[in-house]
């Protein structure tokens, strides 16, 4: 296993939308163990494969709190969501800054997991919200823009900041 580097917002690779997994190999389960050390390191809920700038639909969650429930979503699709939740959330890609966002209270989502047999799971309230984030991710979009073009700014020019005096 390997910790891998997590891309900050605002970089642009952080956009690029992810392919999908033609199969569950060696190299995804490989892939799959360095992104679970990366999540569980940094430390973090949720991380997907655009995010360590691997442009492959693979997610790996684990909301359990004594980090012991890893979940593995390879190609995830949401079949059918319901309701409104709304809850902060923060994103390893984002360090430091938590905003409120909406989402669906309920996901049903289908995947492979990490032996490349599919499935679906019905999720809800924290889990589903981070399956939609993650999924978010593997489009392109980060939870940010969810948020007004003002807060958008203010999140770049803050993290920039940052950036610089960490150099």
């Amino acid at each position: 296993m390997a910790f891998r580097e997590i891309l900050h917002y605002p970089d642009p690779r952080l956009r690029i939308q992810a392919l999908p997994v033609a199969r569950v190999d060696q190299e995804i389960r490989g892939l799959i163990r360095d992104m679970a050390e990366t999540m569980y390191k940094a430390p973090g809920i949720g991380l997907a494969a655009t995010q360590i700038n691997v442009a492959k639909r693979v997610v790996v969650i684990d909301i359990s709190p004594d980090h012991n429930d890893l979940r593995v979503f390879v190609n995830p699709v949401i079949v059918h969501s319901e309701g409104v939740y709304g809850i902060e959330e923060g994103c390893l890609s984002v360090p430091g800054i938590y905003e409120e966002v909406e989402r669906a209270q309920k996901v049903r989502v289908e995947a492979l997991d990490g032996t490349g047999a599919r499935f679906q799971l019905e999720a809800e309230d924290l889990l589903a919200v981070c399956i939609q984030h993650e999924i978010d991710h593997l489009d392109g979009k980060v939870f940010v823009d969810y948020l007004s073009r003002l807060k958008q700014q203010r999140i770049r020019k803050k993290l920039e900041k940052q950036q610089r005096l960490a150099m």
